[in-house]
């Protein structure tokens, strides 16, 4: 019989379809592996037939692959699948569902992403990932330093000025020629994004941007000025 409308359950390497004719039954059951699902599904079903397929990883792919073959193609938010499973949670199941949940007449669809649209939205998505990591390294630094008897307010700034109140340890730390560990970490995080090339030039710019060159510098400076106070450095 004619399959008019397949549901596809995606996955990394094991693909599940569930076609229906136009009685609404099942003619078309089978589990494909990712190298030939694509081939066995073109020779299977025939034009006019729709496919559906859940929002998931890859799902945008897929979907222009089987668009540029002349295929309709419904991608359903899994949130709105979930209600059609039957029984326990499967593939063959999911398949199923995802066949019911296209043909409902009321169904929200998501749009097929273009590579374009998907370059731009990997781009976001990692900034924003870049945002979250760096607000929770100054979090974190504000918590060390209050170790130090250092506060610290709220912001990427106040992180990046964590640096020279922490340097000020060395009048507790008199004989001593090399950062602690915890004023090397600071300085390393505290100014993330510097331009320091390695030729004391970014160092300068970077004073007039808060960055990581003038947290080092100052830590350096400060504690050279503390310990030379203090009867010199033991080297």
């Amino acid at each position: 019989m004619k399959s008019i409308r397949v549901g596809v359950d995606l996955a990394k390497s094991v693909f599940q379809i569930h076609g229906v004719d136009r009685s609404e039954k099942p003619v078309w059951r089978r589990k494909l592996n990712r190298a030939e699902w694509l081939k066995v599904l073109l020779e299977k079903i025939e034009p006019g037939c729709e496919i559906g397929m859940e929002a998931c990883g890859g799902a945008h792919h897929w979907a222009r692959q089987l668009q540029a073959k002349g295929f309709t193609v419904r991608l359903i938010a899994p949130q709105f699948v979930k209600p059609y499973v039957k029984s326990n949670k499967n593939d063959a199941n999911d398949a199923e569902a995802i066949c019911e949940a296209m043909s409902r007449p009321n169904m929200r669809f998501v749009l097929v992403k273009t590579v374009e649209q998907q370059d731009i939205q990997a781009v976001h998505r990692v900034r924003f990932e870049l945002s979250n990591q760096r607000k929770a390294k100054a979090n974190q630094i504000r918590g060390l330093v209050a170790e130090y008897g250092l506060v610290a307010t709220q912001g990427i700034a106040a992180a990046a000025s964590c640096d020279s109140g922490l340097a000020g340890g060395c009048r507790e730390r008199p004989h001593r020629s090399i950062p602690t560990p915890a004023e090397w970490l600071v300085a390393r995080h505290a100014g993330a994004g510097s331009t320091d090339d390695g030729t004391g030039s970014g160092d300068r710019a970077d004073c007039r941007h808060r960055s990581g060159g003038q947290a080092a510098t100052a830590i350096a400076r400060r504690r050279a000025d503390d310990c030379d106070g203090h009867g010199g450095n033991s080297r």
